[in-house]
């Protein structure tokens, strides 16, 4: 007997032999359906796997799709930044290069400016030293005019002796245009004391002779040429010994001025016999250079002898000097003892000074035991406040 839902049956009953069969049916229905499921568990897990798989790809993608996005935006913000830094870059080159082209543009420029005022500086210096170039050349035309004439050539000679007399000598010392006792009249006359007593100075320039040699080109022509000047100048010392040196009236020679050193040099480096036959006849020849020399020898021979004239009131002045020194000397001894007197009483003083000042301290601090010894020292004081004072 088996109890369902409240009621007894057999166990042969149709109801018990058809529930049996209903759970049967149900049992193997649902071992079927377990055996299926695990069947299709099984086949499932390398789905399953395959899917996990899968959902790991995508999140791996998708992840790498997030780097590759944030890779991409940093890459489009360093980008940007290169590009703004390029241009930036780019903006100070150009303007640097443009700065520079400005100052190269400026300081060449200033340059050109500079080089055009040197140049236009250097053009009018050039026109100036062509104007003076030009007056130059017509006072050398003039200078030739002058010196083509005997006459205007002399008072060339004349007037450059002149110059450098007036240079080298006082004004007192020397006569231009002296006339001599035989009524020749020298060009200069310098007064020299005796002896050699005054001498005389003649101005010659034989320039005839001297453009001649320097014109001569052949032998012949120098051979001529130099016969001429050696003539000139023999004429010219002979007639100075004969003219300008008196005897007892200037002194025993005179010198000739050359006022050219070209013909002075030719002279020396070419003629010196013209130059011993000068020394001869006791006739000098001097150029500018050697004339202004002679000139200054001569003016310390003027001041010799002018300290010899003066000798007698030197040597007064002199002892007139050393009466004045022996009185400074007197007086400076006098000076000497009034300084020493006067620092004696200086010393005293000071020294009184001093013993004042001890005592107004003593009695300004009432220190009575203190001159109680000196007075009883000193000896009995007058009636008194504080007595009289001990003597300084």
């Amino acid at each position: 007997m088996i109890s369902l839902f409240g009621q007894s049956y057999a166990w042969t009953a149709p109801e018990v032999l058809l529930s049996g069969t209903v759970l049967f049916a149900l049992l193997l229905m649902l071992i079927l359906t377990l055996r299926a499921a695990r069947s299709s568990a099984r086949a499932s897990q390398p789905l399953l796997r395959e899917l996990s798989w899968m959902s790991h790809r995508v999140q791996s993608l998708s992840e790498g799709q997030e780097r590759l996005a944030g890779g991409l935006s940093h890459v489009s913000e360093l980008q940007a930044a290169s590009q703004a830094a390029m241009l930036q870059l780019m903006e100070n080159r150009l303007a640097d290069v443009q700065r520079q082209m400005h100052e190269t543009l400026h300081g060449s420029a200033s340059r050109t400016a500079r080089s055009l005022g040197a140049l236009h500086e250097r053009l009018e210096t050039i026109d100036r030293a062509q104007e003076k170039i030009e007056k130059l050349s017509g006072n050398v035309l003039s200078l030739q005019d002058i010196l083509s004439n005997k006459q205007t050539r002399g008072a060339f000679g004349e007037i450059q002796l002149h110059d450098i007399v007036q240079k080298a000598l006082p004004r007192d010392s020397y006569t231009m245009q002296a006339t001599l006792s035989n009524g020749r009249r020298a060009d200069c006359l310098v007064h020299l004391p005796k002896p050699p007593g005054p001498i005389a100075i003649d101005a010659k320039f034989p320039l005839e002779a001297y453009e001649a040699l320097r014109r001569a080109t052949t032998p012949r022509e120098t051979q001529e040429a130099a016969q001429l000047l050696r003539t000139a100048l023999r004429g010219h010392i002979r007639a100075i010994a004969e003219r300008y040196i008196l005897e007892g009236e200037t002194a025993e020679g005179a010198l000739m001025f050359l006022p050219s050193e070209a013909v002075y040099a030719e002279l020396h480096a070419n003629f010196p016999e013209v130059v011993r036959e000068g020394f001869a006849a006791r006739v000098w020849i001097v150029s500018p250079t050697t004339c202004m020399a002679t000139l200054n020898t001569m003016r310390a021979v003027l001041k010799d002898a002018r300290m010899r004239e003066q000798a007698g009131a030197i040597r007064k002045e002199l002892s007139m000097l050393y009466a004045d020194i022996d009185r400074l000397g007197t007086r400076v001894e006098n000076l000497d003892r009034h300084f020493h007197q006067a620092a004696k009483d200086i010393e005293e003083i000071r020294i009184s000074s001093d013993k004042a000042r001890k005592r107004a301290g003593r009695l300004d601090n009432f220190d009575f035991e203190e001159l109680a010894p000196e007075a009883a020292a000193a000896g009995p004081a007058p009636a008194g406040v504080l007595g009289n004072p001990a003597p300084l």
